[in-house]
């Protein structure tokens, strides 16, 4: 479509000064991006985007992600011109209580966000891994006869996006992957956030691009139909690889006072929005102003989108006739299965069945999990021979086989886990994860924000303890688990046995509201054939079972979780009929049952409470309560064989039984 050059000229001021009257209004924000990227937005959410505003999840709609996500407004304001639900109002009560323009942009929140950015170089992750859903999709999916599936993914980053290493981590990937549905625009104004970028960065960044398999472009961020040539010639790339659009703007523009410096990055500007105001050709006495001939252009251009996204219905409702299986596939996306039903073709264990920890019983488990669910996508921080989660029915995920459901990620557990995020924002895909559980640290921060996004990833994280042995304190990870248990909305699961584990699989594949971590053993455990393989599975998506009731009054509850729990059973053997033994293999699911279950399971009337967990103690305290004791490791680890490693830290059944004793009766 031909480009309305003076126009949107005209609405990227009007741009500007939405964000100059949001900052102003709530005296916080970030000004910088909003008002340097206003032609760029301009361009690209008045003419060059593949969007339907009436339906925000389209599935072929171009995907936008604001990486940068500290320049909210950008996002907002240019939802808003395109015709999204985000009124005018939403943008005059940025960043106020439960508003949808909260200060950074959240998904779920806002109608047109795509993903919840902020923490700087998250957002490139995730369009890559959207871009990588995206040729998942096209392969699957698309026919000779119809495509359905051929959308770009666009993100727009800045130099601090770019200096994270998790940025690096991710684009260095696609790369490799040769994802040129990818289109990245770089922000480049010369400032990070507290200074120039000079005086911390002088790479060439076209160069290294190029060097990681990239297409790069440099243009002028204010050339609108220079940018606009870029950009098509990027969608229309015959390369096969990603690109890269170097935009060189002016941090902060309209505001001459600080415009192209530090101090353009957040709201120092605001105190000079008057004149900025009047400089930009808006009219004093109308705030959050957008004239009728910008909201025309808009409305016009929307109605062309809708139109678009019309013809790609009938040409979907055709594919769908002509492909039911394709059709009932790609519905199946919709569905969480229950835990029950996916128990269902999950064999039970031998019960004499010797396994090399439950790392191998996860392998074992998830096989016929992947081949009732199809759309189930696995992948591996280079350790696929360590961690067993290769779906063996299928083969790689790469250039040459788009539909391959295993991707090798390489060793960037952080670009990783940001990338199986885009996988799980874009919706058709359920993406899981492995790397060694100590190594969650390199992950977090994505894995955080998964929590926060409510995404479905799964993190199947092995070598979950002590028992790792010979490799010592560096890889043995005594504070993890605990730490994982803090992140709101993250549930955590470390199965003691096969049949744990099978419930542990179950549950994270049933969740549609968060992320769930599954803690596996690098060390062999038994089979604790004592406790019926029925009550072991389902006890697991209570978070926490009865494993041994007493046959007497109650005189001492055992907690325990993981490869401890065999540690539990044999203690209660000792103290007698009076012992219960409790598995907690799950913290979060268990405080999420009825106070009567949880009741029913730890009676407050028992006082005489031990807990034993080869980890950090603090979080056991709440569970045994201020009478109670905890067997555990408030240190770091050991090198040596495993069974060495617990008998010196004192991870013991004669430990527990000790510290139950010491209780009195």
């Amino acid at each position: 479509m031909p480009l309305q050059t003076a126009i949107l000229e005209k609405a990227a001021n009007q741009a500007r000064g939405l964000a100059i009257d949001a900052v102003h209004a709530c005296q916080s924000g970030h000004l910088g991006l909003p008002l340097g990227c206003a032609e760029i937005g301009a361009v690209l959410f008045g003419n060059a985007l593949s969007l339907n505003p009436d339906q925000p999840r389209w599935p072929n709609r171009d995907r936008f992600v604001l990486s940068a996500g500290h320049g909210s407004l950008f996002l907002y304001s240019w939802l808003h011109l395109s015709g999204f639900d985000l009124p005018i109002e939403q943008i005059a009560k940025f960043r106020a209580l439960h508003s949808k323009t909260p200060g950074h942009p959240e998904f779920g929140e806002t109608p047109g966000v795509e993903a919840t950015t902020g923490p700087l170089g998250q957002g490139i992750g995730n369009a890559v891994g959207m871009a990588v859903a995206g040729k998942m999709a096209a392969a699957r999916f698309n026919t000779p006869e119809h495509t359905i599936f051929d959308y770009h993914v666009v993100c727009l980053a800045g130099d601090g996006c770019m200096q994270e290493g998790v940025a690096m981590e991710a684009v260095a990937f696609a790369g490799h992957q040769k994802l040129d549905n990818l289109i990245l625009i770089y922000d480049s104004n010369h400032v990070t956030l507290d200074a120039m970028a000079d005086r911390t960065q002088s790479e060439n960044t076209a160069m290294r691009f190029k060097a990681i398999e990239w297409d790069v472009q440099t243009v002028d961020g204010y050339d609108m139909p220079g940018f606009l040539k870029a950009f098509n010639r990027a969608k229309k790339a015959k390369s096969g690889k990603p690109q890269l659009i170097i935009a060189k703007t002016l941090i902060a523009k309209g505001i001459p006072e600080v415009q192209g410096t530090q101090k353009g990055h957040g709201e120092g500007g605001a105190k000079f929005s008057e004149a900025a105001r009047a400089g930009l050709g808006l009219p004093a006495d109308q705030h959050f102003y957008v004239s009728e001939d910008v909201s025309e252009y808009f409305l016009l251009h929307k109605r062309k989108l809708v139109r678009a996204a019309r013809r790609w219905q009938r040409t979907f409702g055709a594919w769908r006739e002509a492909n039911p299986e394709r059709a009932a596939l790609l519905e199946s996306s919709k569905e969480h299965p229950s835990a029950a039903h996916l128990l269902s073709k999950v064999p039970l264990f031998a019960p004499d069945v010797k396994l090399g920890g439950t790392r191998a019983a996860g392998r074992d488990v998830l096989q016929p999990l992947a081949a009732e669910l199809p759309l189930l996508i696995g992948g591996s921080a280079d350790l696929y021979g360590s961690t067993l989660n290769y779906i063996a029915a299928d083969k790689d995920f790469d250039p040459t086989n788009r539909a391959g459901r295993n991707i090798r990620f390489g060793i960037r557990e952080h670009g990783m886990a940001a990338i199986a995020n885009g996988i799980a924002y874009d919706g058709v895909f359920r993406p899981s994860i492995s790397t060694f559980l100590v190594f969650a640290d390199y992950s977090r921060p994505a894995m955080r924000i998964a929590a926060l996004a409510k995404l479905p990833v799964i993190y199947i994280y092995t070598h979950d303890s002590i028992g790792v042995g010979e490799d010592g304190p560096t890889h043995e990870p005594v504070e993890t688990v605990s730490a994982l248990r803090l992140i709101p909305n993250l549930h955590v699961i470390r199965p003691a046995d096969p049949e744990e584990t099978a419930g542990a699989f179950a549950a994270a594949l049933e969740r549609k509201d968060g992320p769930t971590l599954i803690a596996l053993s690098r060390q062999a455990v038994p089979v604790l054939n004592e406790i019926p393989a029925h009550i072991r599975r389902a006890g697991v998506l209570k978070g926490a079972y009865v494993a041994v009731q007493e046959t007497a009054p109650l005189s001492t509850i055992l907690l325990s979780t993981g490869s401890e729990l065999q540690l539990a059973l044999a203690a209660a053997k000792e103290l007698g009929a009076g012992a219960r033994v409790v598995s907690v293999p799950s913290f979060e699911i268990f405080n999420q049952q009825s106070a009567e279950y949880r009741e029913s399971i730890l009676p407050a009337s028992c006082r005489r409470r031990v807990a034993i967990e080869a980890g950090v103690t603090a979080l056991w305290r709440e569970s045994v309560g201020l009478d109670g004791a905890v067997v555990g490791i408030d240190r770091f680890g050991l090198s040596a064989p495993a069974p060495q490693v617990y008998q010196e830290l004192g991870i013991t059944t004669a430990a527990l039984v000790a510290a139950a004793r010491a209780l009195g009766a």
